[in-house]
Parts: structure tokens; sequence; C-alpha cells
């Protein structure tokens, strides 16, 4: 009689060299910002790099880029949570209708909201037109998070409260704004990492940040010690407000035991309110995407045929494909590595490889820009504007937003379907692609496509480190519109937004998931 010996599966928890050497790579490869900012101090010197930090120029870069934070963040806090309120806990007719309305803002690209704005206002200039753009073009960072947090929310607990004797004001300051706290702080810290690295928006209205000035000094002395004390000051606010969401955030719980009560909570009757609340609600609708949308139009009525110049749109839109296939598929590929030891490992190597993507993500593109364009002259000359460093720095800017998605994807693949295969004498890339892929399949497409339209609309690291002849939508745009010819930016416009709405629309249906609607 054959005897058969029992094989134990090897274990599939604990990543493998491939893995870890990929990791390690891209872990290598995120601090090449961070470390470009500090050699160039370094080989600076002290003593210039204080005189060049130390200067009137430099504080009112500050003054202005801290009072476009401190102002625009509370705003869109305010706007994103009041929204969310209204369409999630009141009777507002069209509450179903409203909700993607609200989403729709992140398909219009910042510096095309602003080209919508001057159209409509061409004297509108300075911090408080900063104030109006930006608003109106991230406020959904707090409304979506905020909107699927009020969706979880357990009614008994607020039902308890109000039975107690506490009205809706005390209710809603004492119940319901601490649940939303991380919502809050998540997403007035992505606001306020756009605004430090936002560039088109506030040139066409001529307001000065530290981003504006770093490419204002690059197109003077080609990324001299001026440009890169300026970064470094920039690097050193991102990492400030990074420190500051971190210490905000607390160390608080906010999960309970239980799935809480199986319904929805009960909505406020807003009665003769209703009017106003629809007439705000659409106010807000308007400024955010009826300006751009009715600019565009009207430009476009205004340019005719003309403006649709087949060969040249179809070039740029040709090579914004091209780029951004290339950019979300290397990206999303590289985000399993990081994704696999986040899910599959608690070690301090797990939490460094992960916090490493994000910090470098969050330094503006023209940070990266100038460290790719040092490196590559000083180490590697003949990648110099070559689609190599572009796509190198898509990666380490849109990584994160492969890395949210594909990790979600595989922390719900079961372990033991691959341990399964592995005892099945499959081999480790084998397992990969028959189960672990398939089924974080829908992940992976969604990061790409996440990733694919983040670079479609691309602009400051582009303009940097494009190789010449290259014309991606926004870089046309952004050419004509520098130009003043508004009719013939109209089309690239046109065609950012529509690439981007489905995306918009994803992110939207991913948060009511999210809150198991």
């Amino acid at each position: 009689m054959a005897v058969r010996t029992a094989v134990a599966a090897p274990r599939v928890g604990r990543p493998g060299p491939l893995v870890t050497t990929v990791a390690l790579l891209l872990v290598a490869a995120t601090f090449v910002p961070l470390g470009y900012i500090v050699s160039t101090i370094y080989s600076t010197g002290l003593h210039e790099a204080a005189e060049l930090v130390f200067r009137p120029r430099v504080g009112d870069l500050l003054r202005n880029t801290a009072g476009l934070v401190i102002v625009t963040v509370p705003i869109c806090v305010v706007l994103g949570v009041g929204l969310a309120w209204v369409v999630e806990r009141t009777s507002v007719p069209g509450a179903a209708w409203w909700g993607p309305v609200f989403a729709a803002p992140l398909a219009v690209p910042a510096f095309v909201n602003s080209y919508g704005w001057v159209s409509v206002f061409p004297t509108m200039h300075g911090l408080w037109a900063g104030v109006v753009i930006s608003t109106m073009s991230y406020f959904p960072l707090v409304y979506l998070p905020a909107a699927a947090t009020l969706r979880r929310l357990d009614p008994a607990v607020e039902e308890s409260a109000r039975a107690l004797g506490s009205g809706p004001v005390a209710v809603f300051t004492r119940i319901v704004l601490p649940q939303l706290r991380l919502a809050i702080l998540g997403g007035g810290l992505l606001i306020s990492l756009h605004l430090l690295a936002e560039y088109g928006a506030f040139v066409m209205i001529r307001f000065d940040t530290f981003t504006t000035a770093i490419f204002e000094q690059y197109q003077s002395s080609f990324a001299g010690p001026a440009g890169s004390m300026l970064a470094g000051v920039l690097v050193l606010c991102c990492l400030v407000l990074l420190a500051a969401e971190a210490g905000a955030r607390g160390k608080a719980r906010y999960a309970r035991i239980g799935s809480g009560a199986p319904r929805a909570a009960a909505r406020v009757a807003l009665g003769s309110s209703t009017i106003p609340v629809l007439l705000t609600l659409s106010a807000v609708v308007a400024g955010s995407i009826g300006v751009p949308l009715w600019t565009i139009v009207r430009w476009l009525r205004i340019g005719g045929a003309r403006v649709w110049d087949v060969t040249e749109i179809g070039t740029a839109l040709g090579q914004t494909i091209a780029l951004a296939a290339m950019a979300a598929l290397l990206t999303t590929l590289c985000a399993f590595p990081v994704a696999w030891i986040a899910v599959r490992s608690t070690s301090a190597f797990a939490r460094i490889v992960e916090g490493a993507n994000y910090i470098t993500s969050s330094l503006p593109g023209i940070v990266i820009a100038l460290a790719m364009v040092t490196v590559t002259i000083r180490w590697a000359p003949p990648l110099y504007q070559t689609v190599t460093m572009v796509v190198a720095a898509y990666v380490l800017l849109f990584l994160p937003r492969a890395l949210v998605s594909v990790r979600a994807g595989l922390a719900q693949v079961p372990v033991g379907l691959e341990e399964v295969s592995r005892s099945l004498g499959q081999s480790g890339p084998v397992t990969f692609l028959r189960v672990t892929l398939r089924l974080t399949a829908p992940a992976a497409a969604a990061a790409a496509a996440l990733v694919f339209v983040a670079v479609a609309t691309e602009l400051t690291a582009t303009l940097l480190l494009a190789p010449s002849g290259t014309r991606t939508l926004a870089m046309r745009f952004w050419s004509l519109s520098g130009e003043l010819d508004y009719a013939a930016a109209a089309p690239y416009a046109l065609i950012m937004i529509v690439a981007a709405v489905p995306v918009t629309y994803l992110l939207f249906t991913q948060s009511r998931k999210a809150a198991g609607l």
C-alpha cells in the first residue's frame, strides 16, 4: 500500500526576497527628493542657505501660502461638513442627486477652475481669489469622507442623547462632530497639501506661493540654490502639516463593537428652510462646476470650428493616454509589493515601507521634478528629459493612490486559498497569478484608473521633465491659456474633465460601499 506523506505548504504570509528587494528599491527612490534637498543645503553652505531663506521675499511667500491654507481649509471644512449633513441627514429634495453632484468638482482640475473664474472675472487676483478657487476645487475632499462617516454612524446614540434632553445643536456638537474628526482632519490635510503643491491655478490669478516662486526660479536660474532653498522651506511646510495632522488625530478609538442599529438615521425636516437651503446648494454647484463648464462652452462657441484642431488635439490626446497608461500600469505593479508587506506583516519594516511612500507623495510635484532633474544631470545624463524619468516621477507622486486600493483588495484575499494552491504544488508566481491577482483585479483596476486620471491632468512635473516635443492635454491647455487664447484652450479643458468624470464617480460609489450602502 502506498503511503502518502503530507507536505506542509510554504508560508505565504512572509514577504519573499523578490518582494522585499522591490520594496527596498521603492523606498530608496522615495527618499531621492528629500536627499536632494538635504544635499543642496549642504553644498550651498549653511551661511549662504540662511541668507537665501531669511529674506523678505521668502517671508512674503510664507505669508501668502500660510494665509491661503489658514483661510481656505476651515472654509472647506465648514462647507464640506455642512453639505454632507444637509444631504445625508435632512429632508432636502433630491438628496440622491446632490451626492454625486458635490463629488463632481474633483473632475475639474484646479487650473481649469481658475481658467473659468478668470474668464468670467478678468480682474480676479490675490489671496481671496485663491481662496474662492481653491474652495470650489477642493471642498469635496472633506465632503466625501464626512458624508461616508455620517452614513455609518449609529443613530441610536444620537437618539439617546435627544432622549436625555439634548437639543439638535448639542447632539451635533457633542455626538456627531467628534466622530467626524478623522474625516475632517484627513480631508483638511489633503486640501493643505494640494494648496502647497498647486501651480497653474495661482499663476492665472497672479498670486505668488512657494510653488509658483520655485518654478520662476527654475526658469531663470535652472535649479539654482535660491529655488532649492525655497523647495526646502516648502518640504518643511509639508512635514509640519503631516506632524500637525498626526498630533491632532491622537490615539482615540472610533470603532464600536457590533454593527449598531441596522437602519438609517431619521432625517431632519427642513420646513420653511427648504428654499434657502436649495439656493445655497445651487450656488455651490454653480461656483464649483457651473462656472468652469459655462466658460468652456462659451469659449467653444466663440472659437467655433477653428479651435478643434484635430491634428493637435489628437497628438495631445495620444501622448496623454500613452504616458498615463504607462504610469498607471507601472504604479499599480509597484503598489503590489508594498501592499503585500503592509498587509501580510506587522513589523517595523512594513510601517517604514508604507510610510515612506506617503511622506514622499505629500511633497509638491515641482520638488520631485527638481530632484529628478538634478539627479539625472549629475549621475545619469542620458536619462535627462526622457519618458523614463517622467514616468518615474509619476510613480513617486501617485503611488499612494494606487496603494490604497491595492491594499484594500489584497487584505480581502484569504491567505488560506494561497496556501492551498502552494500545497497542491503551484509555485509562488503561479499562485499569485491564478489566485491573488484574480481576486485583487477589481481593486487593481480602480487603482490604475485613479492614477491614469491623475497623470492625465498633472501639470507641474510634466512641464519640467517632459521631453522636447511632448504635448499632453494639460501642457497644451497651459500653453494656449498662457497666450490668452482661451478659446483654443477650451477643447483641452473639456477633454480633461470628460476623462476624469468616470473616476470621480468611482470615488463616490466607493465611499458609499465603504459605508455599507
